[in-house]
């Protein structure tokens, strides 16, 4: 092992960096196809052994709770890291730096709160869906039917997000036309879902995790070997590369620091010090309390805790996913700061504005420097993987929102429970098929939409609306049917509405503003004399790049029809959070009800005793 990493690091090392060689990402389609195929081979294997364990309902939400903590610890981590975290992430670092680390570290935090409140209550009390926890003590008709439009709700903004995501990562990488790319990523998620259910969408998941961890523990491995295996010489290399100061320098929290004075002289080192992202501390706060807290409300997450058999099982799969997801967290970081020594900042937005292709481009680099096929090979594997990623994710995603619409509207709402197994397993898996269909049709519609925002959407809800009614459903004696309701649709509205006029939509007349300051300085150093002469095209054509970006977005308005934002923050956690308790409080508290209030020792002791549960069924 040791001679390996040795002749791998003669090589890495002995060879000069590409830096700006790159512009363009293309992946070998006989390398990347052969790679995709035995993944779709694989996976649809597992499709086919799951059907014929598919019979009944419980089968098909739960697996039959027959899935062991470390299957699910694994299948809840592939859940989790989505195309997103992976790609998303690694991006920002690149870009931004710490800020992007920190990000992240949002997300891994999350599963404590998980771990504490959530996993094995809701194991307990719960059944199929988030429906089940809620309508326990409550009436279970209108609080349904609230909880079926909030599940569907987040699971609709999340898959929009990802069902773009996995369209644009196959048109860039494949040269696949986006439409084509939806199509077929829909028809692997529906076919994942109808006919495997959870025991396939689980094992999809387990897949996918352990090709992630793989592929970003490979690049990883060859970012560090790069700085000599030595840490200091990497946060080096970070802080002196030119390309990286340059960067930073045309940021517009940068060129707001000049201006008043406050900015460091060392923009290298400022790419490792907080703020050129997340600019607002509360802003920090805020999205920190979404995500901690939204992830415990996540309907496809709270869903995987009903796939194991003892609340021993719940516990031990949040622990077993809080050491894969950190693991992978740490490697994204290296990942991050990696591409932005070796692809660099520019190189990276070349390619992509928002920075999501740069781990790609970093293993097609560092791979390339041994030989252009193991370049290929590498960015084919991380293609395969990042689509590997989205089918794990949508798969969980729709698997929730069908069973919110089966279990909760149909079987529950509309048939008033009176629905043999055969009849529940054909909704379930006929609302699977129509919650696909309407995926394909709002991702082809979403092309050209900027969903960035989606994923705070589905965290904000999540965070406002789910996991109040959740938690107050779970501990508060007095909690009630009106609280419920009230909880859910206004914690909804309140941050739905709060994202839509956050920073978080696109206003053409800021983005002209940021243009325009960034060519004024350049403009103003090339005066200054300021500009070395080796520079000097490269500083004309970014001042021409600029000056054009302003004149695209000048007189531009959002999505609203606004100029700038009316709420300051990105993410409307801080504020719409409490209102989403407070709701629910004030209206159990307006109006009682006696019933829901002795039901609470039944729930209690339920909860921690998980006396009523149904057996597991060995998968």
């Amino acid at each position: 092992m040791k001679k390996l990493i040795t002749i791998l690091a003669v090589a890495l090392l002995a060879t000069p960096s590409l830096a700006l060689a790159a512009n363009t990402l293309k992946a070998n389609p006989y390398v990347t196809l052969p790679i995709f195929g035995i993944i779709i081979a694989v996976t649809m294997g597992v499709v086919i052994w799951s059907a014929k364990k598919t019979k009944s309902a419980a089968d098909f939400y739960t697996a039959g709770g027959g899935i062991t903590g470390t299957q699910n610890g694994w299948a809840i981590a592939g859940d989790y890291m989505s195309a997103a975290s992976f790609l998303g992430i690694s991006g920002m670092i690149s870009l931004y730096g710490y800020d992007g680390f920190m990000y992240s570290v949002g997300w891994l935090v999350a599963y404590i709160t998980v771990l504490l409140i959530v996993a094995e209550p809701c194991r307990n009390a719960g059944k199929y869906t988030l429906g089940d926890i809620l309508s326990f003590r409550t009436e279970p008709k209108p609080v349904r039917a609230v909880a079926a439009v909030a599940t569907v709700a987040v699971s609709t903004f999340y898959l929009t997000a990802q069902m773009v995501g996995a369209g644009k990562l196959m048109q860039l990488l494949l040269g696949i036309q986006y439409t084509y790319a939806i199509v077929g990523v829909g028809i692997l998620m529906v076919g994942y879902v109808v006919f495997g259910g959870m025991t396939a969408t689980t094992w999809v998941q387990i897949i996918k995790a352990g090709l992630l961890m793989t592929g970003a523990f490979v690049l990883s491995i060859l970012v560090a070997i790069k700085s000599g295996m030595n840490p200091m010489r990497f946060f080096e290399d970070i802080a002196t590369s030119p390309y990286i100061i340059d960067h930073v320098k045309l940021l517009p929290i940068y060129l707001r620091e000049l201006e008043g004075g406050k900015a460091t002289l060392d923009a290298g080192q400022r790419f490792l010090e907080p703020g050129l992202f997340l600019t607002n501390p509360l802003d920090q706060i805020s999205l920190g309390m979404a995500l901690v807290l939204g992830t415990a409300g996540m309907p496809h997450i709270l869903m995987r805790f009903f796939t194991v058999p003892t609340a021993q099982a719940a516990r031990k799969s949040v622990i077993v996913a809080m050491f894969i997801i950190g693991s992978f967290y740490i490697l994204t970081t290296l990942l991050g700061f990696g591409a932005a020594i070796h692809v660099t900042p520019q190189g990276i937005q070349a390619v992509d504005k928002g920075g999501n292709m740069a781990a790609m481009m970093l293993a097609q680099q560092l791979g390339g420097e041994f030989s252009p096929f193991l370049g290929d090979l590498l960015l084919a594997f991380l293609c395969a993987v990042a689509f590997a990623t989205i089918l794990a994710v949508v798969s969980g995603l729709v698997l929730a929102a069908s069973a919110a619409i089966a279990h909760d509207i149909y079987v529950n709402v509309i048939k008033d429970g009176h629905a043999d197994q055969h009849e529940q397993v054909m909704a379930a898996r006929i609302t699977s098929l129509c919650v696909g269909t309407a995926g394909i049709i709002i991702g082809i519609a979403a092309e050209k939409q900027n969903v960035a925002h989606l994923v705070a959407l589905a965290f904000a809800v999540a965070s406002s609306g789910n996991l109040p009614v959740v938690v107050l459903s779970l501990f508060w004696r007095k909690m009630n049917t009106a609280g419920v309701i009230a909880g859910l649709v206004v914690g909804t509205i309140v941050s739905i509405g709060l994202v839509m006029v956050s920073p978080n939509m696109t206003y053409p007349e800021k983005v002209a503003d940021n243009a325009k300051k960034a060519y004024t300085k350049l403009e103003g150093d090339i005066a200054a004399g300021k500009v070395a002469p080796e520079a000097m095209d490269k500083t004309v054509k970014t001042i021409e790049a600029k000056k054009a970006e302003e004149t695209a977005n000048r007189g531009g308005t959002s999505m609203l029809g606004l100029k700038k934002e009316l709420f300051p923050l990105k993410n409307p956690g801080i504020v719409s959070i409490p209102v989403g308790f407070l709701a629910a409080i004030l209206a159990a508290l307006v109006f009682p009800s006696r019933r829901s209030e002795e039901m609470f020792d039944e729930v209690y002791v339920r909860q921690n005793t998980g006396l009523g549960m149904a057996k597991a069924i060995d998968h």
